[in-house]
């Protein structure tokens, strides 16, 4: 029985201790400054797009063994320190601008779900670092569009466009701006202390020109009567200045009636010597033409005529050389075509007295006593001398005469 109540105290034990295992590895409790986000199960978010994580804020939940993974995001403040140096302002002055900001992840949708798409796994010292390099980037925006006057003398609305520039880079972010203090604005140029001096300068600029407005209305009055007495001076000056003009006119006046006379007379004089010399000039021109027209016209005309003439008579003579030989062609076709099919024959044997009286020119002078000719049959000898008969008699050439040395006609054999 003891046994029994031991082995059941050891079961209970081990179910209890299972038990206390499962709860502490499956179940979260959320802490108000945190959220819970439990990665793997699907559902629709308040925006109406679906995601795959659940998210739990305030609270406790178990997590699905092996579908579920638990991560935990800080939404505590984050305090970070700004700094922007050489931020050019409105009109091209270099700022530099130190600030803080307090900052944290955003814990309400939509916003939250920009957060866990883009930081979730990162560290603190991470998002601090992207929210400082988005701030800054912020700042120097809004340092562009302001003069250095504005962001000194109202540091509040300053803040506050600082605000309104970065709540949508930050909501992209899934961040939230609770405060943002500006602390110091310094520039190394020393504009902004030039601004304070520029009030003291415009103070006592005042007082100057008060002072510079009553010594110019006394100089204005003693100008006005330096000016009155001055145009006095001038009307008096004009007078005497017109009175000495009507002189000096009158004067001209009297002497170009003078000068008219001498110039007129000097004009006819040069006009009467023109006209003596006209005639003269004529007759010189009509000497340079005829001695142009003996010197160059007239050979010139004679050597164009001559020219002329001898074209003509070139012309003449090459027509009529051109003529017989048209005439000789003619006459020689004729001949040829009436000798039929002898014209071949007869016009070698035209040519043929001088070719051989060619050919016998240089040969030296022999005897020739006979010519023998040697072919086969007899008849040969009778065919050659009736050739040479038939020549003397179509041609009137003797052809055996016609060779050196010979008086009468060779014998054949």
């Amino acid at each position: 029985m003891f046994e029994t109540i031991f082995a059941l105290l050891v079961v209970l034990g081990a179910g209890a201790g299972a038990g206390s295992l499962v709860l502490r590895n499956l179940y979260y409790i959320c802490q108000p400054s945190e959220i819970l986000i439990f990665a793997g199960s699907s559902r629709r978010s308040s925006d109406g797009r679906r995601v795959g994580y659940r998210l739990v804020k305030g609270g406790s939940s178990l997590r699905v063994p092996l579908l579920e993974k638990a991560l935990r995001m800080d939404l505590t403040n984050m305090i970070i320190e700004l700094r922007v140096s050489n931020a050019y302002s409105k009109g091209g002055i270099p700022l530099t601008v130190e600030g803080v900001a307090n900052i944290k992840i955003a814990g309400e949708e939509p916003t939250i779900h920009n957060a866990i798409e883009r930081l979730l796994g990162k560290n603190r010292k991470e998002i601090e670092q992207i929210a400082k390099e988005t701030l800054e980037g912020n700042l120097r925006g809004v340092l562009a569009s302001l003069t250095p006057e504005q962001i000194n003398e109202d540091k509040i609305a300053f803040a506050k466009s600082l605000l309104e520039e970065a709540e949508d880079d930050l909501e992209q972010l899934g961040l939230v701006l609770d405060t943002l203090q500006v602390q110091n604005i310094s520039d190394e140029v020393g504009y902004l202390s030039a601004s304070g001096r520029k009030q003291r300068a415009d103070l006592q600029r005042d007082a100057r020109i008060a002072e510079a407005d009553a010594q110019a209305a006394s100089a204005i009055q003693t100008a006005e009567n330096d000016k009155i007495t001055a145009l006095r001076r001038i009307d008096r000056d004009v007078a005497i200045a017109q009175a000495e003009a009507e002189r000096r006119i009158q004067d001209a006046l009297t002497r170009r009636e003078a000068v008219v006379a001498e110039a007129e007379a000097d004009i006819a004089t040069e006009v009467a010597r023109s006209q003596a010399e006209l005639p003269v000039q004529q007759e010189r021109i009509k000497q340079v033409q005829q001695q142009l027209q003996a010197d160059v016209i007239a050979p010139a005309e004679a050597a164009c005529k001559r020219a002329i003439a001898e074209a003509r008579g070139s012309a003449a003579r090459i027509v009529e050389d051109g003529k017989a030989q048209a005439e000789g062609t003619k006459r020689l076709a004729e001949a040829w075509k009436s000798a039929g099919g002898n014209a071949r024959d007869i016009f070698l044997l035209q040519k043929l007295e001088s070719l051989l009286s060619t050919l016998s020119g240089t040969v030296p002078d022999i005897d020739v006593e006979s010519i023998t000719v040697i072919g086969e049959g007899e008849g040969s000898a009778t065919q050659i001398a009736s050739l040479l008969e038939k020549l003397k008699q179509t041609t009137g050439i003797d052809l055996a005469k016609s060779l050196p040395g010979q008086s009468t006609p060779p014998s054949t054999k």
